[in-house]
């Protein structure tokens, strides 16, 4: 069984590996190519100081020995010696710019392919909490890690170059030195993979502490929450959660770190004292007269740099590996496998909807939830035709309309739009048909005119349809009134940004909705934040407005839903009542009771309420 698992970690440190590098080809192949050159020049530098400091002794001893006669000798050696450590200086300097460009490209690279991952995943992945475990490990060691992997594989290979030079130089003097040397460095490299492990477990196990931790940081520190907790006195109770989290982080990871240490002593000691060993070993031969001072020098150096050697080039190995335990986060993420996605064999979308939309026997259940969100749906949505969604909070309204969307897929019934299932269009083409205010809508921190664009980016940034989408939703009158009108950014995240009321925002993303140029309008609660004259103002020429669109209504404010066609009334994920908003007004039904209620609590008759219109 342990022989099966370290060949699956062999078989998926290499997958991993050439993906990586894949990456890293990707991100700058020019850069990949100018750093192999250098590094396998680098590689040759240690040998040819060394080489060169043994002459230098020798001639040096020369020198004196005959009273300063071959003195020139050693300047010029010395020259050399000093022209190419500036050689290698420059060589550095240049592979370390070319290296940190290298490591900013593939960084930006990751981020990339992050983001677009992101996007395409399901939707049903941002209600799971173990999604953002995943996201929050992908984010922390996709950025860098890979960026860690390609310097490491550059100090490899030089490394090895090097190592390569001065082996050959060490077996000259004994054969047994690189192989002592080398069993001198494993001890350290043990450690490191110990730890490594160590700390994958760790991390994956301590995720969601840390999640949490980033989440009391930010509600201390946000904008969003502050107005609540300055009110509500909140910054201490946050800060103690905080700092007790933190402190039991802090704890676990000292107390990985002080038993690595310990460990790392003996790891240490060990090459220490081999080196001091072979020390005596050279001293003993240059004494007896087997070599010379310089070769003295030259071969200690040379069992400095060769452990040195021996010890990075483990160590590259190990990190190597390290990294890919900590890579698997980001693979983890990007193999997820999206559910909603184009069939095979995409049907192309009707450039009008002529017979409408169809829900048909649809039911659908949440991931992780055994209650059903809904079930047995069916209804019909025709051209042109405004549908209101009506029901308590967790009915099931606004499920229903992220099946419409398709962000989520039924798990029984279907949706067709004239007769064709939406499963069976391009996910972008059904989408671009919609045009849609969610009840939680975006905020965006732009300006006003960006914030109303991005409903439909397929249109120009600048074009008058942001300002007739801004009317529509009543927005263009407060919008001329900021300090730069539609170029004002909103929000106070950045300068100049100019801060709405709730009322204002969501006239911004009603203009949002607007601005799409497909055949169907989604509004989630679109009035919730507005006043009443606003609500009339949008509301009094809604089915104008829409211009033949057709549209769907959820709402709790039955003056509202009193403008909808078809007034579909959902208990329990189950549709109860359905039928024009005069005819369930008569029945004695939820419908009829809610309305009456609201009537009630505005201070209105009911009666009248009906009678007047204005409710």
């Amino acid at each position: 069984m342990k022989e099966q698992v370290s060949t699956a970690d062999k078989l998926s440190f290499i997958v991993h590996l050439k993906q990586i590098l894949g990456f890293v080809w990707q991100a700058s192949p020019k850069a990949v190519l100018f750093l192999s050159v250098l590094v396998f020049i680098q590689g040759f530098f240690p040998l040819a100081m060394l080489y060169l400091i043994k002459l230098i002794v020798d001639q040096a001893g020369i020198a004196i020995a005959s009273n300063g006669e071959g003195f020139d000798k050693v300047l010029f050696l010395v020259g050399i010696a000093a022209s190419i450590g500036m050689l290698q200086i420059v060589c550095q300097q240049i592979s370390g710019f070319a290296s940190e460009n290298l490591s900013l490209n593939v960084s930006d690279y990751i981020y990339d392919v992050l983001h677009k991952k992101s996007i395409k995943v399901d939707l049903e992945f941002y209600e799971n909490p173990s999604y953002f475990d995943t996201l929050h490990r992908a984010q922390m060691e996709g950025p860098h890690r890979p960026a860690r992997i390609v310097n490491n594989l550059i100090s490899f290979g030089q490394n090895l170059v090097s190592l390569t030079a001065v082996t050959a130089l060490l077996i000259y003097f004994h054969w047994a030195v690189p192989l002592i040397l080398l069993a001198a460095a494993i001890p350290g490299v043990l450690v490191r993979i110990k730890f490594s492990k160590i700390m994958y477990k760790w991390q994956r196990k301590r995720t969601e502490t840390q999640r949490e931790v980033s989440y009391l940081s930010w509600l201390i520190t946000g904008y969003i929450h502050a107005k609540e907790l300055r009110l509500f006195n909140l910054g201490g109770l946050f800060g103690q959660q905080f700092s007790r989290l933190r402190k039991v982080l802090r704890t676990e990871m000292l107390g990985i770190s002080a038993k690595r240490s310990i460990y790392s002593v003996f790891a240490q000691g060990i090459p220490l004292t081999i080196m001091f060993g072979l020390l005596c070993f050279i001293v003993y031969r240059a004494v007896h007269g087997h070599i010379s001072i310089g070769d003295l020098v030259m071969y200690y150096q040379a069992i400095q740099r060769g452990l040195g050697y021996f010890k990075s080039l483990l160590g590259g190995v190990t990190s190597l590996y390290e990294d890919n335990l900590f890579i698997a986060y980001f693979y983890e993420f990007m193999n997820i496998k999206e559910k909603i996605k184009d069939p095979p064999a995409p049907e192309k979308m009707p450039e009008k909807i002529k017979q409408g939309i169809f829900f048909q026997n649809v039911s659908f259940t949440y991931p992780l939830s055994e209650k059903k969100a809904l079930e047995d749906i069916t209804f019909s949505i025709k051209p042109g035709e405004v549908v209101a969604l009506v029901g308590k909070n967790g009915a099931g309204k606004s499920t229903l309309t992220k099946l419409l969307c398709r962000l989520y897929d039924p798990e029984s019934g279907t949706i067709s739009i004239d007769g064709t299932d939406i499963r069976e269009f391009k996910v972008k083409d059904l989408q671009s048909k919609i045009g849609a205010m969610f009840q939680d809508f975006a905020k965006y921190h732009f300006t006003a005119q960006k914030n109303i664009w991005i409903g439909n980016i397929k249109t120009s940034s600048k074009s008058i349809k942001i300002q007739e989408a801004a009317e529509k939703a009543d927005a263009d009158a407060f919008i001329r009134q900021l300090p730069h009108g539609y170029d004002t950014i909103l929000g106070k995240m950045f300068k100049k940004g100019e801060e709405l009321s709730g009322g204002q925002w969501q006239k911004i993303a009603l203009a949002r909705a607007f601005m799409g140029s497909g055949e169907l309008i989604i509004l989630d609660e679109p009035a919730s934040s507005l006043d009443a004259d606003s609500e009339y103002e949008v509301f009094k020429n809604f089915k104008k407005l829409l211009k033949g669109k057709s549209a769907v209504l959820v709402s709790h404010r039955f003056s509202t839903v009193k403008m909808a066609d078809k007034v579909i009334v959902i208990q329990d994920g189950k549709i109860v009542e359905q039928g024009p908003h005069s005819k369930l007004r008569k029945m004695d039904g939820p419908y009829a009771d809610w309305f009456e209620k609201q009537s009630l609590v505005a201070g209105i008759d009911p009666a009248i309420a009906t009678q007047n219109n204005k409710l």
